[in-house]
């Protein structure tokens, strides 16, 4: 355990990685829009690679990985990642109380706007959802946070590896109440049924959630990995060059290890499943070592600076787009005649391309005047 105290030690000087900001905005971009073009242009086209990435921006039903269900696992990876970097500074300059204290608020906001976001009290009570997606950002941040606080190298290390195979121990062999154990199949796993028993209101998906109580524990762990690798860039004795390919090396073992443990632990997102756990986080390293590569190593940065724009402000942004119909607007400017007329086939495009525009146009003007929402 980490000792109490301030600590009298000097702060070290403030590091911010402009990849780890491009690479939160990367995954933003798809969050915000990006599916929007690619569907725009598969009207435009049948060939297999638009076909194909049109495909990839699908969730699977149940089992298996698509690009996009990595878009939100990245972010809570990245969500540790920078934890590290914050709170670091913090508990060197105020103290680990204050530190703590930073968590709890941050995490309680982040609940609270997770709330508005899926209509707040504007539904009927039974209607609010209570867990959802920035509700999970906050359970995995404000214990990943606090873990960070309280244990050293060691013990974070125990946590993350105790909270993936636990959960696995769980979903394999505790039986589910008039069922079997081990059963993965929708609705009828171990997870689905404490959210159809001990989860209260709205549920996403009908009886259960996918962002559900017991599947908190693997996606905890998910920002945890990401701590270990905020850990790890921090380390101001290793050679950036030589840190890419480690993080590289290291997403790729963790890839080969999920894909292996999914032969009997199979790789589902919407029970975050231990082997989806490893193979978002391995993907989600080689991601983040390729944008290190290229911005911290070449310093290659101007192509990435739209991405930074939405990165510095990720949260606004969601909020934006989840409360005021940016598409609608859009298609002030490029709907109608107008669109049917002037782009035909290419209209959808069109207004996808207007959509993306007035979102970096709000991204770039915050980053202009240095308006960042801290939470």
């Amino acid at each position: 355990m980490q000792k109490s105290s301030a600590a009298q030690k000097p702060a070290t000087k403030s590091v911010r990685l402009m990849s780890l900001d491009a690479l939160r905005g990367f995954d933003m971009f798809w969050i915000v829009g990006a599916d929007a073009l690619v569907a725009g242009l598969r009207k435009l086209s049948d060939g297999p690679v638009i076909q194909g990435v049109a495909n990839q921006l699908e969730h699977v039903a149940w089992a298996g990985f698509h690009f996009e269900d990595l878009i939100f696992p990245l972010f809570v990876f990245i969500v540790g990642v920078s934890l590290v970097f914050s709170l670091t500074r913090m508990m060197e300059q105020e103290g680990r109380a204050a530190a703590v204290k930073r968590i709890l608020w941050r995490s309680f906001l982040l609940s609270l706007f997770g709330v508005f976001s899926y209509g707040g009290f504007s539904t009927p009570f039974h209607g609010i959802r209570l867990l959802g997606v920035l509700q999970r950002i906050a359970l995995a941040y404000m214990f990943a946070g606090l873990i960070f606080c309280f244990f050293q190298t060691r013990g974070r290390i125990i946590w993350c590896v105790s909270l993936l195979i636990g959960y696995w121990l769980l979903m394999t062999f505790v039986p589910v109440p008039g069922g079997t154990a081990g059963n993965f199949a929708e609705g009828q796993n171990l997870t689905n049924w404490l959210d159809q028993h001990y989860l209260p209101l709205r549920k996403w998906d009908g009886d259960h959630d996918p962002e559900g109580l017991l599947s908190t524990l693997p996606a905890i762990a998910s920002c945890r990995l990401g701590v270990c690798v905020g850990v790890f860039l921090r380390d101001a004795k290793r050679i950036e060059l030589k840190k890419g390919w480690e993080l590289a090396a290291a997403g790729l073992v963790l890839v080969a290890l999920g894909w292996l443990w999914k032969l009997q632990f199979p790789v589902i997102k919407k029970i975050w499943t231990s082997s989806f756990v490893l193979v978002a986080g391995g993907y989600s390293c080689l991601l983040l070592s390729a944008f290190y590569f290229v911005i911290e190593v070449l310093k290659w940065r101007a192509w990435a600076l739209p991405f930074v724009w939405i990165g510095m402000n990720p949260i606004t942004i969601y909020m934006v787009h989840n409360l005021v119909d940016i598409q609608r607007i859009a298609e002030r400017f490029a709907g109608g005649d107008l669109n049917r007329f002037c782009f035909g086939r290419a209209g959808d495009l069109a207004v996808a391309l207007v959509e993306m525009a007035i979102t970096l146009g709000i991204c770039g003007f915050m980053y202009r005047r240095k308006i960042f929402l801290r939470l």
